[in-house]
């Protein structure tokens, strides 16, 4: 065809290298306007078609790939292969010409196949977040070395074209600049190790609530990625973390307790010691009339009569034998109302236990936990149950102890006075 045209514009008395030149540019205009026309019929028909054949399917991973702009992509890369294909037959007398276009076409296919693949790797990552285990196992920074090492090699590829070398050859190259990269590129390197084995240990994943007060973060984790990541706290700010400061440095994940039957209530009261006593008639009888305990009191009165008696204690002072406290008779009040809160999981550890005794008093610790995990939940049932049992204190003649206050002093000075 080349040729047939050639010889009629010569026969037409057209000058030779007018020809010449008239015949290359109408091949390639011709060749041009193929490749224009494969690309609209790509463009317009072939998402049309492919959008037909996704929505019959049950499968929603076709859906992801659609989404992500991959038969568009591909629909640009048919029409550059038709110039990658015609060009050398249609301009094979001018090869120069020839060298210069395929060298931008090899570029451009280039830089379409990355963003092919760049695409393709966007829709396995939707596809895998799909998955439950995606929620243990983040693999966003796998995802970015991946990235990287892609669009590393396409430049490689690239440049290697611009300076008509082997990739090879400047692969080869690159041992000479291995420290200057290892600088470069150091916060990506140990945040990929640091990513490997935060994934490999299953230490953190997105959604889980961590505290590292080293960095001010305390809250939920956004996103793992290469170099860092990003939590947002619970009054909205962003922490931003290096990923392997996480492996270097603590931190507390706090998803064993979300997994978990319920979260933990640790809180002592320091009561003053100064009021501690043994129990007489009349408290008895008095914590006899205390529902939750009612029961109690009656079995170890008669239990610590019972002991008195046979090993013949003298009861004219309180110091013989074994006696009720009012201390110990207020820890079994806890432990019974503890019980029998309905926001108590009594089936997790369950102490109400004395701590050394200090200079603020002898500390009594509820350590359970409360069947409502939810934060504001779990914050009023523990103020609901302190609450009750700071009202109570007083019923056993106990007294919290608190350091004196102005209040306490200005007392003072006004009783002296009278």
């Amino acid at each position: 065809m080349h040729e047939l045209l050639q010889n009629w514009m010569i026969a037409k008395g057209l000058p030779a290298e007018t020809t010449f030149y008239s015949v290359n540019l109408l091949s390639f205009l011709s060749v041009l306007l193929l490749s224009a026309i494969t690309a609209y019929i790509s463009r317009k028909y072939l998402p049309r078609i492919v959008n037909k054949i996704v929505v019959r399917t049950k499968n929603h991973w076709d859906d992801i790939f659609l989404n992500q702009n991959i038969i568009n992509r591909l629909g640009r890369l048919a029409s550059v292969w038709v110039i990658y294909a015609l060009i050398p037959q249609a301009l094979s007398e001018l090869p120069q010409v020839v060298f210069f276009i395929m060298n931008i076409t090899h570029i451009y296919i280039i830089v379409l196949l990355i963003l092919i693949l760049d695409a393709l790797v966007d829709a396995l990552v939707d596809i895998y977040n799909t998955f439950k285990i995606s929620k243990e196992i983040p693999i966003t920074s796998l995802v970015q070395i991946i990235k990287i090492a892609l669009y590393f090699f396409g430049g490689v590829f690239i440049v290697s074209i611009l300076l008509n070398k082997t990739p090879l050859y400047l692969l080869s190259g690159l041992g000479a600049l291995s420290a200057i990269l290892m600088l470069i590129f150091k916060d990506a390197i140990l945040g990929f190790v640091a990513g490997i084995q935060l994934t490999a240990n299953k230490m953190i994943a997105h959604g889980d609530w961590i505290s590292m007060p080293n960095y001010g973060a305390d809250g939920d984790v956004l996103e793992v990625s290469l170099a860092t990541v990003k939590v947002q706290n619970f009054d909205k700010t962003i922490t931003t973390i290096p990923t392997y400061a996480l492996i270097s440095e603590s931190f507390k994940n706090w998803r064993g307790m979300e997994k978990s039957a319920g979260r933990r209530i640790k809180r002592a009261i320091a009561i003053d010691m100064s009021v501690i006593k043994f129990c007489d008639k009349e408290m008895i009888e008095r914590f006899s009339k205390i529902q939750y305990i009612a029961a109690y009191v009656e079995k170890k009165k008669a239990e610590l009569s019972e002991f008195n008696k046979n090993t013949k204690v003298d009861d004219s002072s309180l110091a013989n034998g074994r006696r009720m406290t009012n201390i110990g008779t207020f820890r079994a009040y806890v432990v019974a109302y503890l019980h029998n809160h309905p926001m108590v999981n009594t089936d997790m550890t369950f102490l109400v236990r004395q701590l050394k005794p200090t200079a603020e008093g002898l500390p009594i610790e509820i350590y359970v936990f409360s069947a409502d995990k939810a934060w504001a939940n779990y914050e009023a049932i523990q103020a609901d149950i302190f609450d009750h049992i700071l009202a109570v204190i007083p019923e056993f003649d106990l007294r919290v102890f608190q350091n004196p206050t102005g209040g306490d002093f200005s007392a003072l000075k006004l009783s002296s006075k009278k």
